[in-house]
This record gives C-alpha cells, structure tokens and sequence, in this order.
C-alpha cells in the first residue's frame, strides 16, 4: 500500500495478515478490472501499490509471459509479496513511493488496485502515471468509492471526539475519493481513449465484528495506529458496537456493500 516509505514505524506498518484475511473479497475487483484490459500482448507491468502480491497470480494468468514489477513503500507487505510469488523470476518489487517512482522507460500496462486512494494529491498524479505508458498501452485503476458508508462516516465521526482526536493528525486519514466522470476527464488526453464504470460488491462477511476486521486492516488503520493503547481499546470497543448495528448479522453473516469505481486509458498506437 502506498504510504510514503520514510518514517513507517513498527506502529503504522501495514499488517498482511491482516489485510489478507479477506484476499477473496478484495481480489474480486482486480479480476473484474483486468477481465476489461484487453491487452494480451503487453510484456512489461507496473503494479503500483501491490500490498502482498494477492494480485500476482491474477496478473500471470492474463500474461503469461510478462514481466511484473510491483511497487509499495510498505516493507512488511513486500517481504509478503516476495515469499508469496517467490517461484516467479519474472516478478520483481521495489520499495518506493508512487509519487517519486519512474521506471527506466515506458512500460505496456499499468495497474493499480485499491491503492491510489492513499495519496491525498492521486488525481494531479495521474498524468505522470500516463507518461510512463508506452504507445498501445493501458492504465487500468480501481479505487474504492464507499466513502459515505456507514463503516467510514462512523469512523471519523468517533475519531473527530475526545479523547480520540488529539491523538489522531487529520491529514493521515483518508480522503474521499472523485467521482467516476471526474476521473475519466483526468485521463483522456489527447491520445487516449477512456472507460469507466463503477459496481457495488454485496460481500457476506463471517465472525463476530467482521466489518471491523476488514477496515482495520485498511482504512481504519491511520486512526487505530495513532491512539495509545488505553484509548484503543476505549476505541475499538465503541467503534466495533456502532458497527455491528449499522450493518447487523443475517442469517447468512453480515452483509457489507462496498462501492468501488473502475477506469481504464488505452494509449493510441503510432498512425492511430
């Protein structure tokens, strides 16, 4: 995940464990992104922000023969992606931060999922990102757009009182994300052509705080790794019973609706 690599400390790093304990869930969406790339001879990939490489396999199975370079400023997460494609010699990984990154020269497809959001200035980013995209190549980018769910109003609303707040740096939290319009005009230069969509996934969520283990391991995680141990657990245990009645267990486990927004940009060849 692309939080900047200078200063991440045993408190703030990412947990794979963690964010893995629903990998299905959020694989499903890089499936569903990739299934719409329509580019079965690019050769050279840049995954940036990918976390612990679960999107490895699903990357291999559309190109076979490429070679992948996974970018993340998170060491915990590349020392999990690097033991979880370890049989692959043709993935490699970089510890950087996406908005320093280049690589040596262009590239046939970029992708990103469920990491951009990270960085308050992604959108200014975002023709940088092109600009490393050779001729007849692709962007393809998946962003989560639930931001006006119960799980994050919830979450800022506990985090803004005391004595929560004093603890917690308004910037480190996430910012909501564009609308899909908004980001298709980002990308459609001239030159390129563009495509967006946006799905609401319905995910059947099991265990007791489920909702809670799933943002933990993701958005919650400025808020929870900034509080001092007394007013985590305080925390935790008011945020755990908001959520579990605003999103109460059914008889087939919790339902959790997660809007996440699609959009794809194919570089024109030469003479297109």
């Amino acid at each position: 995940m692309p939080t900047p690599a200078s200063g991440e400390s045993a408190e703030t790093a990412w947990n794979p464990s963690r964010y893995l304990a629903f990998a299905s869930e959020r694989t499903r969406p890089f499936i569903d992104l990739l299934s719409r790339v329509n580019h079965p001879n690019a050769r050279s990939i840049i995954d940036y922000g990918c976390g612990p490489g679960n999107g490895m396999p699903v990357l291999r199975h559309h190109w076979p023969a490429a070679h992948i370079t996974g970018v993340d400023s998170s060491a915990q997460m590349l020392d999990a992606a690097r033991e979880y494609t370890r049989d692959d010699a043709k993935i490699t990984y970089q510890r950087a931060d996406i908005r320093t990154f280049a690589p040596a020269e262009q590239v046939d497809l970029v992708v990103s999922n469920a990491a951009l959001q990270w960085l308050p200035d992604h959108r200014d980013l975002l023709p940088e990102i092109q600009r490393h995209i050779a001729p007849g190549g692709v962007l393809a980018v998946q962003i989560p757009g639930n931001f006006a769910a119960p799980s994050h109003r919830l979450l800022y609303e506990l985090a803004g009182r005391s004595p929560y707040a004093e603890h917690i740096v308004p910037g480190s939290l996430l910012n909501p994300t564009a609308g899909v319009i908004d980001y298709m005009l980002d990308v459609a230069g001239d030159g390129w052509e563009v495509e967006a969509w946006e799905t609401t996934y319905q995910h059947i969520l099991q265990g007791e705080d489920p909702v809670f283990d799933w943002i933990s391991g993701a958005a919650a995680r400025p808020v929870l790794s900034a509080l001092p141990p007394q007013e985590l657990e305080q925390f935790t245990a008011e945020y755990k019973a908001a959520l579990r009645e605003a999103y109460p267990r059914t008889r087939i486990g919790t339902i959790l609706s997660f809007r996440r927004i699609f959009f794809i940009a194919r570089r024109a060849s030469p003479g297109h």
